[in-house]
């Protein structure tokens, strides 16, 4: 079989699986159709916006299947009328076994992060959170349970200490992209020997999950450690963003900020002990008392307003001696 003759249906919705469709349009692979999610409603005007995979499709004049549900038979019978003897999947949701059992050679899906660790919708942003040195990409072949399936390839990168989730996401992008091509390549060859995943677990190791992040996921806890939340802010930045309020006085002149970038944490001195959320600013900086030390907001956002450097930020906001982040 050639990559022509091997017939495709690409499964994702975000800018993060586009690169990888683009690989396997530019590099002459037989993609008979593109399935991503309904067009949703966006921005102030709540008109329909398409999915980044969409627009590439459309561009590209590849056939787009929009299912509402997955499970909807004239669904099925129209993504069966394709012929494809592989599914992809980036980035997509959970697909029913009556979709994923379909192609013969069958449905694998990409993954940014080293399977085992971190199953779940978000992995790329829990690692950094959790402050880990090192992430990746998986290729593995979908089973009932999410992110289960046995692994094809998996590709190891660094994660820098003052790197942020965008960093993280656009590298891996492209890495993923290059290890899907790979994976391809070694189905239509038939060399893959996947390899379950318990196999890959040391004794005692457990998965680590990965779950979608919610709004009360970036609220930024104040009495963590600053390590702690030096990692869940560069871990939410630039999107969703680690958020707090400054209550400038008490009870009163509340201002819901989003965090984008603090200094690496600093130790109280020997002679300090102030309450978490305690705030000190002068003209040009503002840091935050943490349970064990200082963080000097660099990059952040008042709610209605663009984003900011903090000195631009306290150009136009008082920080009262009594304000506190809560």
């Amino acid at each position: 079989m050639t990559k022509e003759d091997l017939k495709i249906v690409f499964f994702g919705t975000p800018d993060f699986a586009v690169e990888s469709l683009s690989r396997l349009v530019d590099g002459g692979y037989n993609v008979a159709a593109v399935v991503t999610m309904p067009d949703k409603p966006a921005g102030r005007g709540r008109q329909l916006q398409e999915s980044d995979v969409k627009r590439y499709a459309v561009e590209h004049g590849l056939p787009v299947l929009q299912p509402v549900s997955l499970k909807d038979e004239a669904f099925i019978e129209e993504l069966r009328s394709f012929g494809a003897q592989l599914f992809i999947v980036i980035a997509f949701r959970m697909l029913p076994e009556a979709v994923w059992q379909m192609p013969p050679l069958g449905t694998f899906n990409l993954h940014a992060s080293l399977l085992p660790r971190y199953r779940g919708a978000a992995p790329i942003n829990w690692a950094v959170m959790n402050g880990d040195t090192e992430t990746g990409v998986t290729t593995f072949f979908l089973k009932h349970e999410i992110d289960t399936g046995d692994v094809i390839q998996q590709r190891s990168c660094p994660i820098g200490r003052n790197e942020n989730v965008e960093d993280i996401h656009d590298r891996l992008m492209v890495m993923g992209a290059d290890m899907l091509i790979e994976t391809v390549d070694a189905i239509i060859a038939g060399t893959v020997k996947p390899i379950p995943q318990d196999q890959m677990l040391t004794a005692g190791q457990q998965p680590t999950p990965a779950p979608k992040i919610f709004k009360d996921t970036c609220r930024i806890d104040w009495s963590r450690s600053a390590e702690a939340l030096y990692n869940h802010i560069r871990g939410l930045s630039p999107y969703p963003a680690a958020w707090t309020t400054i209550e400038n006085e008490e009870g009163k002149d509340c201002t819901t900020i989003k965090v984008y970038a603090t200094g690496e944490p600093l130790p109280f001195a020997a002679s300090e002990s102030p309450a978490p959320g305690t705030i000190v600013a002068d003209r040009k900086t503002l840091r935050v008392a943490c349970a064990d030390g200082w963080l000097q907001l660099l990059s952040l956002q008042q709610s209605g307003k663009k984003r900011m450097d903090t000195d631009a930020f306290l150009r136009g906001y008082t920080i009262s001696p009594t304000a506190r982040c809560k």
